[in-house]
């Protein structure tokens, strides 16, 4: 039976315009929360440790909200997650009104950011599985992509314009997108699981059946690897172009504008994904996010935010392909009763590092010259590079085309 085209898609194009509206809103918070208390702390540590609290849930319960995506009803977990980030990011809101935040509280509220996302993407992998035909995903994963991209272009100058206003509108704005995401959600008729049959499983057996999964499949085992390293060091080289933008006196909305270099990139990444797709085999498209991370010379050769800036962005050309051929392969060959807790392992690797990238990176700019600290920073993705090129696993990759059109194991 032919499928509608998947720009088609109803329940689709519903659950992406709420992610959509979600992400900015988390994008302008996100640019706005490091300015927000350095602003207040003067602090790159300080400021370093509420962006890393904003990743730690990302390592510390994704595993445990794949076991419960797969358990529990999805569309009523990512709306209770909705609901929690509201109140969260409402309360600074709230503080900004009354006077201005305590560091504890940022901490605070950055701890249960991440957490609410964590829930949130959890069941959002399941419901995407479910939503999306077997045979689309790749177009649906390039979809979803773009969106992301788009994000990534007009959340930061926006929540840096919206901070340079009013410190509380990026956090107002933020607010409002979880209302739009909840809406979206509770609008989709399709069901967000199959039906399921009672289990008897515990939690811990539940947990490892998810891990075994991943780490059966050596291809997604080194994947996860490898783009933990890239998060590392992607998420603090950013956390550095606000703090070395801030010392050189870039205004929040500049900076703001150097942080849209990544969208404007990944944006051209994700359209031109589909003809990457055709022409490069998956090894190539993976391994040119890591390659492109030595970019980061011209850092050292020429120390200035700008450049800093530019070499992220060069290398976040290739995110989208990359995220776009991972996620088809792992929805291609992953149950649904399985789904949330095998993304969600993927995810916990992937990710696990990431809190440290802001931190390590607050502490280096803090400790180094610039040229040293940004150097050392971006070394494990440099590592990763020459490790996945060597990698048999992704060597003896299949092409992207053969796996969707198996049947599902």
């Amino acid at each position: 039976m032919n499928q509608p085209p998947i720009g088609r898609n109803r329940d689709f194009l519903l659950l992406q315009a709420g992610q959509l509206l979600s992400r900015a809103g988390s994008g302008m918070s996100g640019i706005a929360f490091p300015l927000l208390v350095l602003g207040i702390t003067h602090s790159p540590v300080q400021a370093g440790l509420v962006q890393a609290a904003r990743f730690v849930p990302f390592v510390a319960f994704s595993t445990l909200a794949g076991v419960a995506a797969d358990r529990l009803d999805r569309r009523r977990m990512m709306i209770a997650s909705d609901a929690v980030a509201m109140v969260a990011l409402g309360s600074i809101v709230v503080a900004l009104w009354l006077g201005q935040p305590a560091f504890w509280h940022m901490l605070l509220v950055g701890l249960i950011d991440g957490a609410t996302a964590v829930a949130f993407a959890a069941a959002y992998s399941g419901a995407f599985r479910s939503i999306v035909p077997r045979q689309q995903l790749p177009a649906a994963a390039s979809f979803e992509q773009t969106r992301a991209s788009m994000v990534r272009l007009g959340a930061p100058p926006l929540g840096g314009l919206f901070y340079s206003i009013a410190r509380t509108l990026p956090f107002v704005a933020d607010v409002a997108s979880y209302g739009a995401s909840t809406v979206s959600v509770l609008l989709i008729r399709t069901p967000f699981q199959e039906s399921r049959t009672e289990t008897r499983a515990t939690v811990r057996q539940d947990l490892a059946e998810g891990l075994r999964f991943l780490w059966n499949v050596p291809f997604l085992r080194i994947s996860a690897l490898m783009t933990a390293a890239s998060n590392f060091t992607f998420s603090g080289g950013q956390f550095a172009v606000i703090v070395l933008a801030r010392r050189e006196g870039f205004s929040s909305g500049a900076i703001g504008l150097l942080v849209a270099m990544v969208g404007i990139t990944t944006l051209a990444g994700s359209l031109a994904s589909p003809i990457l797709r055709r022409l490069l085999s998956l090894r190539v498209i993976l391994l040119s996010e890591f390659w492109a991370s030595f970019g980061i010379l011209a850092f050292v050769l020429w120390p200035h935010a700008i450049v800093l800036a530019a070499a992220l962005a060069a290398q976040a050309f290739c995110f989208p392909n990359t995220d776009a051929a991972l996620a088809s392969y792992r929805y291609a060959i992953t149950p649904d009763r399985l789904t949330a807790r095998v993304t969600s392992a993927a995810s916990n690797i992937a990710v696990a590092a990431m809190p440290l990238g802001p931190l390590v990176a607050g502490l280096l700019l803090g400790s180094f010259p610039i040229r040293t600290a940004i150097f050392v920073l971006s070394a494990a993705s440099m590592i990763a590079a020459i490790v996945g090129t060597a990698s048999r696993s992704i060597r003896h990759l299949p092409a992207l085309s053969e796996i969707v059109s198996e049947e599902t194991v």
